[in-house]
Order: C-alpha cells, then structure tokens, then sequence
C-alpha cells in the first residue's frame, strides 16, 4: 500500500526540519527502504525512514490542547492549536493556559478558546503573530 499525502507530507517536513540535502534523501531512501524516491515508499519503508529521522531529533508534534471536536461556526482545532503554539512562542514558554484565556477575555471577550468563533480564530492568530515579529 502506497503512503497517504499525509505521511508524504511529514517525510517532507521531517526532512525540512533536520536540514537533509537530497543526497542525505535519496541515500536513506535506497539503503533503509530499498526505493529511489518517496512516490515508491510502502507502509514499512516509511516506518523504517521516520524511525531514522526521529533517531536524527525529529518529533512529530502532538497536540497539546483539548479537542472540542466539528463545532459549525466555531474555530477548529487546527487554529485552536495554532493559537496555542503562537501563544507559547510569543511568551517564549512562559505564556499558561491561563494568561492565554486572559488575553482572548481582553482581545475577544470571550472566556475560553472553546467559544472562539472562526473568524475571531483567524483574527486571533494574525494578531499573535503580529505580537510575535514586533517582539523579535
């Protein structure tokens, strides 16, 4: 069975994040998986590349924040995360659950990311990333 664009992606990114060439590429891909080019990778192959890279420091993200699951009109969890992630970057880690709901209660008037709407979710992070590059 072929990969999922998903799994694509996250060699992409994994390859991305720990600066391989494509000859560092191409060499894991023929001598771990037995293949020249990630469009001919299996199941097992990919299995045996990503434990490559996480031996290399790669670690996939995990979701650091509660699911509120498909909610019509509201954020989704992807901008809920992204929210999250922005948040813990501009405070540099020191930012909590709970300064984050103090800023969406002053921005947004709203008491906890899970009544963000989509559209405030937007606003939200474009704000925070504004925040974020003038404090860089």
């Amino acid at each position: 069975m072929t990969l999922t664009p998903k799994q694509n992606r996250l060699l992409h990114v994994a390859r991305s994040k720990l600066n391989l060439s494509d000859d560092v590429c191409r060499s894991a891909l023929s001598e771990l998986a037995g293949v020249t080019s990630s469009t001919e990778l299996d199941q097992d192959g990919f299995t045996v590349l990503m434990g490559f890279f996480e031996y290399l420091g790669f670690a996939p993200l995990e979701a650091k924040g509660p699911n509120y699951g498909d909610r019509p009109g509201m954020a989704s969890f992807a901008q809920l995360e992204l929210i999250r992630t922005i948040w813990r970057e501009f405070t540099r880690g020191a930012g909590t659950e709970a300064s984050l709901t103090k800023w969406l209660e002053r921005s947004f008037r709203v008491t906890s990311l899970r009544f963000l709407t989509k559209s405030d979710g937007q606003k939200a992070i474009t704000v925070l990333k504004a925040m974020k590059s003038r404090a860089a």
